[in-house]
This record gives structure tokens, sequence and C-alpha cells, in this order.
């Protein structure tokens, strides 16, 4: 039944209704991100990047560097202390291929704040809820900015590389391995934490990734086995499945890793292809690496790309299923899977036309907002939806597009910094305050370049959430 208007007709009222829906929809119908030359990209992404830093509260007076406002736990924010990482890392990249200056202070002030006091990103207000994941992701960051060869610390601060060689030092410890499941790392640190006796995708993919870069950028081979050491364990506990390359989530030490939460999000497979591609490099072209490389890139693309748009299979086909988490996870993908790209070549003619389809939609919805280019979640639909839905302030969704438009960049830029290209300094006893053993490390000079690291690693012994639960624990 329709309810009538005040002045008596149906007809008049649904009209102006119309009329009015017609107007707003005309008037933030088009987007104003243009990404047709490489000059619109960057102008784009100048955009994005201001209206992504106004979800940031870290520069401001009184307010904590680095992270993004939360946690939820805490009731400060909808974010976890880990995609503030992963939200510097997307600046890294900004200020790569953009080379826009703006945020280098405000980036590198974050990273270095959250780095705790032995250096090695286990800050103490947040040691207690760590996730070997959490703190890989900002591990890759600090990897990134090595790479990426973004301007170094003061001296007198820890350098990039030797962060992230400190995170994968403390995560390569005896004491973050065990037998169970035959080997891998668990999700949690603190034996106390929900979820430390699951032993995931993300927190492996995470360590693999950091072995992978570290023995590309370093020449040091002890990486690259624990690299690829790892990834044969995913492989033999089935959390890649061995018929059509789905990633899936993790197991329970409990049951011996058997019982897979087979939920399959992007940002596992596409770290996983990251670090493979990496290992290609390394080693080479190998041939093993090659068909991990190509069987990933295939599933990536089947299962996140349809109809070549980025799209989280897990929860994106019901709003407000996603949680803040997930709703960063296209922005990693895009970012990643460009960095393919530059360290296994082959792949550019498959993947770049995949990533302009993705980011043409990406931007196509971003027209929400009182300024009429706030971005969304969901680019598949060709429409804004307020990241209201899905209960976040949509610094998520924000990033994601920044990342995918910048990525569009990656053409023209060169590959990853080594030791023979790169700025940034290793550290010798990097992790070592934290890990508890006394081994002494064996130091490895490599690189003729002033300014390349003196590498180590440390000869380790020893052995080598479910969806919902990412949506509260850290």
């Amino acid at each position: 039944m329709v309810r009538l208007s005040p002045s008596g007709s149906p007809g008049r009222w649904l009209a102006a209704a119309v009329t009015a829906s017609c107007l707003l929809q005309i008037a933030h119908a088009e987007t104003p991100y243009k990404i047709g030359t490489p000059d619109e990209i960057r102008e784009s992404a100048r955009g994005l990047a201001y209206d992504l830093m106004l979800q940031y509260k870290g520069n401001q007076t009184g307010e904590i560097p680095g992270i993004l406002p939360g946690p939820p736990t805490e009731h400060k924010g909808d974010y976890y202390w880990w995609e503030g990482g992963a939200m510097m890392g997307t600046y890294v990249d900004y200020w790569f291929l953009t080379g826009d200056t703006s945020y280098n202070h405000v980036i590198s002030e974050g990273m270095l704040h959250q780095v705790g006091p032995n250096a090695d990103y286990m800050p103490p207000n947040h040691t207690a809820s760590l996730g070997n994941d959490d703190q890989g992701f900002w591990g890759m960051s600090a990897m990134l900015a090595a790479e990426n060869k973004f301007p170094n610390p003061p001296e007198d601060k820890p350098q990039w590389l030797a962060l992230a060689q400190a995170v994968f030092h403390t995560q390569a410890a005896p004491d973050r391995h065990d037998e169970t499941c035959n080997g891998g790392l668990r999700w949690q640190v603190p034996p106390t934490n929900a979820g430390y006796n699951y032993k995931n995708t993300i927190a492996n993919a995470c360590f693999f990734n950091l072995g992978a870069r570290l023995a590309r950028y370093t020449r040091n081979d002890t990486y690259a086995k624990w690299a690829d050491k790892t990834f044969q364990w995913l492989w033999d506990v089935q959390y890649i499945d061995h018929k059509d390359w789905k990633v899936y989530d993790g197991g329970h030490v409990e049951h011996n890793c058997t019982d897979i939460n087979k939920a399959q999000f992007s940002y596992n497979a596409a770290l996983l292809l990251h670090g493979s591609a990496f290992m290609y490099n390394y080693t080479n072209g190998s041939q093993v690496w090659k068909d991990r490389v190509d069987n990933l890139l295939d599933g990536i693309l089947r299962d996140f790309f349809p109809d070549g748009i980025a799209f989280e299979l897990p929860c994106e086909g019901r709003q407000g299923a996603c949680t803040a988490d997930m709703l960063s996870f296209k922005g990693y993908v895009h970012r990643w899977l460009s960095v393919v790209t530059k360290v296994a070549p082959y792949t550019r003619d498959t993947i770049l036309p995949v990533l302009r389809t993705s980011t043409e939609a990406a931007v196509r919805q971003c027209t929400g907002g009182e300024t009429g280019r706030r971005c969304g979640f969901y680019w598949s639909g060709g429409v804004y939806v307020d990241p209201a839905v899905d209960k976040t302030s949509g610094a998520g969704e924000a990033m994601n597009v920044l990342a995918a438009v910048s990525s569009l960049l990656i053409d023209n830029a060169p590959a990853p910094a080594t030791n023979e290209t790169g700025i940034s300094k290793g550290d010798p006893n990097a992790g070592s305050r934290s890990r508890g053993v006394s081994e002494p490390l064996e130091p490895i000079t490599t690189g003729d370049r002033a300014g390349a690291a003196i590498l180590t690693m440390l000869i380790l012994g020893g052995a080598v959430g479910t969806w919902s639960w990412m949506s509260f624990g850290d």
C-alpha cells in the first residue's frame, strides 16, 4: 500500500522522490579519479592519499604514531595494530611509484615509533596480544622500505633492513616453533592468547615472504632455506590444495592441523605468490618456483578476480559480512601482484591487464560522501556503497583504492633493490634481545657498494584463525 503524501497525491510524491534520487545520482555519477595517463594516475593517487590520511590520527598531538584508530576490543576504533603497519607499507609504495614525498615524514615517524624497545616490532603495548602475522606485516613494510630505497632513518635509529631481519630472526627462533603438525608457526605468540592452538597460513606466509625477500636482498642462502622449508610445510599440511592450488586458512594443533578451515582469503594466496616470485628470482628462474608462481597466479585470478575485478570471496557476496581486516585485502593483493611482474617479468602480460580492469572498477565507485569522491569496498557493482554497511570508518576501503591506483605505475618503476643497489643497512644482532638464544651470529659481508649492508643470519637450531577470529583477534 502506498502511503499518501500530505498533498494527497501519491503520484506527485513519487515523482519528487524519483527526481531527487536521479539528481543525487547524476551529481555523484562520475568519479573524480582518472587513470588514463600516468599524470592522471599520479593526480588521482594524490587525492586518494590525502583522503586516506584524514583517517589517520597518529600525526596529531596526543595521538600514537603508526596506528589507525583502535583497537576495537578497547572501543578506540575499528582497526587492530597490524593494519597500521599495512598502511605504512601502502604509503611507502605510494611514494616509490608517484614520487610524492608529502607523507614521508609521517610514515617514517609511524614506522619507527612502533618498533618497540628491542627494535623488532614487539612494542610492549601489543606484545601481550601479538600474532606472528601482526609482527610480520610490520616487518614486511620495513622490508619494502629497504627494497624501495625509502629514505633511511637517522643513524641513531633502527634501519629498515635491520628491522626486517629482526622480525624474521625472532620468528625463526626455536621458541616460535614446535613439533605439532610437523612444524609451522602458530598464529599467536603468547600461549595465553586465543588462537595459540591454531597454525594458520597467514602467519607462515608472512614468515615465508620475509625469508624469500631477505634471501634475494642479501644473497644469504639461510633465508632461502627457511623460505623453502616453510612453503613446503604449507604444502605438506595441505593448506595449499594439491589439485587446484586453492589456499586455505589453517588448522588446530589438537587435530594435527587436519581440521582444515577451508576459508579462502585473497591475501593468503597473494602473499605466497609474491614470495614465490622472489624465490623464482633468487634461484635464477628455478622450474620449481616457476611452477609455484604459475599455479598460484592461476588460482588467484580464478578465485579472486571474477570478470577481472578484485573480489573477496568469503565475505563480499553479503554486505556487512566482511570484517575490518578483510576490507583491506584488495589493496595488498594489487600491490603484491604488481611487484610480481618485476621479479618474475614473464607474468607481466597476464597480470597488468587484470590490475587495470580491476582498478577501473575500483575508481568507478568512488563517488560517495559529501565530497563525491569517497570510496567503498564493493567494486564489481560499479556504484558506491557506504562503508557504514560493514560498520567501519572506511580506512581499509580507501587504502585499497589508493594501492590499486598507485600500482598502475609499476611498469615504469625499477625492480626491488638488493644489497648491491640498496641503501639500507642490516644488523648482525637484529632481534637477538627478544629471541632469548645465546648462539653467536655469523657475520656475512656482502656487496661492494658504499652503504651496502653487512648482513648476517643466525643459524638457528630447532624444528622448522578461523576467519571469524579475524574480526576480534589482534
